[in-house]
């Protein structure tokens, strides 16, 4: 019996885990040298001594008192962390005789296990370094082969880090991935090698730094290659020289212009007008399109030829399209185009449409408002793609055009009704210039008088001037037909007057009432005439205070209670009646 006692002593303290048993009475009856370690005593003293002083909080009295076992129990001793299961004893007959406990000196694992994760972070955080940096970046081990590839070298070179990952460099050049490799110089050089470098699949030129990295007996264990795109870098140095020469050449250009209120037929005297034109100045330099808004007669041609003029397309073809002045049946073929044979009566060569004749240039599209719907379909290819489609052809054609539109319509309200294209509207309404009516900008009229005074003066070899009530009433009037309605009056007097100075009575009839009172504003039937002839006087004089008053056609009618067509043919009327005195 002794020899067995000794060999399973024997083998209970070569085992690395600790061993610790103890009878009913919490009396320490077995204990390994692994257990008697932790404990910090030799073993034969530990022998008989109470369990829960050598191991306090071991559990094992309180798997005698209940038992049951008690595994996966993790226990703090010493600052040790240890992991313990215990079990009951018992005897043949199921009886109770003791508790046994396993414990596993986890301290060490622990440590171990908690320098793994910080490794790991950091390795992951070296990652996204690597990851996050903007320029490529190539790593290799100590012989030549491919050990990272981040995001940026595949973006810069157009490869996929799968095609290199794990292969040699060497191998790389020899099937002619690169026309050299930075990473074997630097393994031959054994230090820092940096080279200019074409990267065949995408043309671009690099700027490559490789860098060596050593270990503690001077042997390079890896190599880590920097990949810079300086064809980016030339790019964004030539933008920005050739944006420079814009800014100083639209400086130059906008001193000029403002050195002057009238440049040819412009005249910015208002402030809404010099913020249009300075607008419409900035606008030229860049190709977005335009979309000039404004009452019929305000100066919208006038805002076109100040984006053209500041335009670097200046000197390129400028063709101004009427859209409402083109019958809808040629309105596709005029301004696409046609080829030969394409309908009867159409020239047998084909004929280039306003787009192709606008080719480098601006297109101006009047009264854009009126294209039908089918064709604003095509409009809206010709503006998003750049091509056009002759009518009768099938072969696309680029085309590169500057696309100004223009309307005194309404386009929110088309679009609302479905007159116009919504989607065609958002591409015409990227940089839109809304021209105020004269009224709201009276400063410009006396202005604008000079110029068209002087015009006619010139052209008719006369010396006309205007006295100083005139101009007042031709301030203080309304202008229905704004600039064009202006420029037609003061041609008309500088015309019919006989007078070098041009006075009130020259006026026309709608601009003699002008400053009078409501009290001044009656008929005058104190004689017996034809009653047709008091009726046209009565009506005259309501629809003339009425276009004074409200400014357009449409207000006008709305205020009369009548139609538009009828007050534009009765104003009509009254002009031709007028003329004819």
């Amino acid at each position: 019996m002794a020899v067995k006692s000794i060999d399973l002593q024997m083998v209970l303290d070569s085992v690395y885990n600790g061993i610790v048993a103890c009878d009913t009475d919490g009396r320490i009856i077995l204990i390994n040298e692994s257990a008697a370690r932790v404990a910090g005593q030799p073993k034969d003293k530990l022998m008989g001594a109470r369990v829960d002083q050598v191991f306090p909080n071991t559990g094992l009295l309180e798997v005698i008192r209940t038992g049951e076992n008690r595994p996966h129990q993790r226990l703090n001793f010493q600052g040790r962390l240890l992991l313990s299961n215990r079990s009951p004893i018992r005897n043949a007959d199921g009886e109770l005789v003791g508790a046994i406990g396993v414990f596993q000196d986890n301290s060490e694992l622990e440590s171990m296990t908690h320098a793994f994760k910080e490794e790991k972070k950091v390795a992951e955080e070296l990652q996204d370094i690597i990851e996050s940096s903007y320029d490529g970046m190539w790593i290799t081990d100590g012989q030549g082969y491919t050990l990272h590839v981040n995001s940026a070298y595949e973006r810069i070179s157009g490869m996929k880090k799968e095609e290199v990952l794990g292969k040699h460099m060497q191998e790389l050049v020899d099937k002619g991935y690169f026309s050299d490799s930075v990473t074997l110089h630097v393994l031959e050089k054994k230090e820092r090698v940096t080279m200019m470098h074409e990267i065949r699949k995408t043309g671009k030129r690099a700027l490559i730094t490789g860098n060596p990295i050593f270990d503690e007996n001077g042997q390079i264990v890896r190599v880590v290659t920097n990949v810079r795109d300086i064809t980016e870098l030339l790019n964004l140095k030539q933008d920005l020289e050739d944006k420079a020469k814009q800014a100083a050449r639209y400086q130059n250009e906008l001193a000029q212009l403002r050195s002057q209120s009238i440049y040819d037929d412009i005249v910015v005297e208002s402030p809404q007008m010099r913020h249009i034109f300075d607008l419409a100045t900035w606008v030229g330099q860049v190709d977005s399109t335009v979309l000039i808004l404004g009452e019929s007669g305000v100066g919208k041609e006038v805002v076109t030829q100040i984006v053209v003029r500041s335009s670097e397309r200046r000197d390129e073809p400028f063709i101004k399209v009427n859209c409402g002045a083109i019958p809808e049946n040629l309105l596709e073929s005029e301004l696409f185009g046609y080829e030969k044979g394409s309908f009867t009566g159409a020239d047998k060569k084909g004929k280039p449409g306003m787009f192709e004749l606008a080719h480098k240039g601006t297109i101006l599209l009047d009264e854009v408002a009126e294209i039908p719907l089918n064709l604003q379909v095509k409009l809206l290819r010709a503006i998003q793609e750049q091509e056009i489609i002759r009518v009768g052809g099938t072969k696309p054609m680029k085309l590169d055009v500057r696309i100004i539109a223009a309307t005194n319509r309404d386009l929110d309200e088309l679009v609302r009704t479905g007159q116009f294209r919504e989607d065609l509207f958002y591409r015409l309404n990227v940089i839109p210039i809304t021209v105020p009516p004269l009224r709201e900008r009276r400063e410009d009229i006396p202005a604008l008088i000079e110029l068209f005074l002087c015009k006619y003066n010139e052209k008719y070899r006369l010396i006309k001037t205007l006295a100083p009530e005139t101009v007042e009433r031709l301030v203080s009037y309304d202008w229905p037909g704004n600039v064009r309605e202006l420029q037609n009056i003061v041609e008309r007097m500088v015309v019919l007057s006989r007078d070098d100075e041009v006075g009130p009575d020259a006026l026309p009839l709608q601009l003699k009432s002008v400053g009078k009172t409501d009290a001044d504003f009656h008929v005058d039937v104190s004689g017996v005439v034809p009653l047709k002839d008091a009726l046209f006087e009565v009506e005259k004089k309501l629809v003339v205070k009425a276009l004074q008053k409200y400014g357009t056609t449409r207000r006008a009618a709305e205020a009369l209670g009548v139609d538009q067509s009828t007050v534009v043919r009765k104003y009509q009327r009254i002009r031709e009646l007028e003329a004819g005195m």
